[in-house]
């Protein structure tokens, strides 16, 4: 199974759902070993490949300082430099004043258009005045010279009367623009401290990400020591890979033989070595349903001495068969810290431990795809057999970081055991 997994570079979701935290960075820091070995594989068969890349490669170089490290200028601290809080007040001041001169350049333009067109109308109706009175009295030079005169005055009157009103205008205007600054800039730091109060949530959000990103870091950073730790455990202990064609001893017509374990695509029962002719089982690559549950283990895992206690035919104490995740915990729910059961997984080809903790249940999958028993994502040991796998662990903790040691075996409720099936 995780050898498929490995290939795949993928986990079905289900599956994934099945392991907690510390089993999730586990399997992902081994999926990214792997990437990583695949890559430096690629790159050695193709060694001009890599030359080229490095040969197109583009990059920088940083400007250094007198220390010869990186130089980096942080405002406000170097030499000269003012005050933060004094450029953001400047910056304010600035934008609220060029804000409002905007606004008062227009204001003006619409005043101006204003005054033009009114001393403009005034004048026309003036001189229309005048024209009719001039054309009345044109016989009289006198008089005419006297309209003309009176026109002047008039014309210099409303001259005079446009400038003053102008003046008047720009006035409004100039005390309209520093108002209008003023309203800006209040407007402006209120605006500030908004974002003050923003960049504060935001700073603390800031603070929380960073926190969940430690300690995801921290999760991995153990992940990897944890492979690395169990994979020399295993190498101390002489159980890592390389266990395929594993020899069991099984009772046959009352003597004992030894037998290689049949692959695990397709598996004959045992009455096949006897010379009866019995129909081949070919495995699907995951359980479709508990008849295939049922058919794996009487073919494959009992043969094995799966679920048996390591030098008996008794059943062991804390194998239960096939039963739920939800009636696991509800049997481990009054255990003490330490109790465990084993049972038949519905996910996977192998078996599900699941393990009482002071705060709660934490669940481990067992592989047993292959010709061993190891932990899916967790553990590198593999084991010949299922009882040696627990038994290893009653003395080796299963986690570093969880301290998972293996106490006590959850025993069935009811006095008559309910395996599902799987011994009938």
């Amino acid at each position: 199974m995780m050898q498929q997994i490995l290939q795949d570079m993928y986990i079905e979701p289900e599956l994934l759902s099945e392991l907690n935290e510390e089993q999730k960075q586990i399997l992902f820091y081994k999926i990214r070993e792997e990437q990583v070995r695949h890559w430096n594989e690629r790159e050695r068969r193709n060694p001009s490949h890599a030359l080229k890349k490095k040969s197109n490669r583009r990059g920088i170089q940083w400007l250094l300082g007198s220390d010869g490290e990186v130089w980096v200028w942080v405002m406000g601290e170097a030499p000269g430099d003012k005050l933060f809080e004094d450029i953001v007040v400047e910056l304010m001041e600035e934008r609220a004043r060029k804000q409002a001169q905007q606004e008062a350049q227009e204001l003006r333009r619409v005043k101006e258009a204003e005054i033009e067109k009114k001393f403009r109308d005034a004048m026309a109706k003036e001189k229309a005045r005048f024209m009719a009175e001039k054309w009345k009295e044109e016989t009289d030079d006198r008089k005419a010279a006297k309209h003309e005169e009176e026109e002047d005055r008039i014309r210099e009157e409303l001259k005079q009367c446009e400038e003053d009103e102008r003046q008047q205008g720009e006035e409004e205007i100039r005390q309209t623009e520093e108002r209008r600054a003023k309203e800006l800039y209040i407007s402006l730091k209120q605006e500030e401290k908004r974002s003050e109060r923003y960049d504060k949530e935001w700073q603390e959000q800031l603070r929380r990400s960073k926190v969940a990103d430690e300690e995801m870091k921290c999760k991995a950073r153990w992940a990897r020591d944890e492979y690395k730790r169990q994979s020399l455990r295993g190498i101390e202990k002489g159980l890592v890979a390389g266990l395929s064609g594993l020899f069991h001893k099984i009772h046959l017509n009352g003597s004992v033989t030894e037998h290689l374990t049949p692959p695990a695509e397709a598996t004959h029962s045992p009455a096949a070595s006897s010379g009866q002719l019995t129909s081949v089982w070919i495995r699907p690559p995951r359980p479709n349903s508990r008849e295939s549950i049922i058919h794996w283990f009487k073919d494959e895992q009992r043969p094995r001495r799966a679920g048996y206690e390591r030098s008996s035919n008794t059943i062991a104490p804390w194998f239960h068969g096939i039963i739920s995740r939800q009636e696991s915990e509800a049997l481990l729910a009054n255990a003490a810290d330490g109790f465990f059961l084993v049972r038949v997984s519905e996910r996977i080809w192998g078996y599900t431990l699941s393990y009482r903790t002071t705060s709660g249940f934490k669940h481990f999958l067992i592989d047993a795809s292959g010709d061993y028993y190891s932990f899916l994502g967790v553990d590198q040991n593999r084991h010949t057999t299922l009882a040696d796998l627990i038994d290893f662990h009653k003395e080796e903790v299963i986690t570093t970081s969880g301290g998972e040691l293996l106490q006590d075996p959850c025993r069935q409720r009811s006095s008559t055991a309910d395996y599902g099936g799987l011994f009938q």
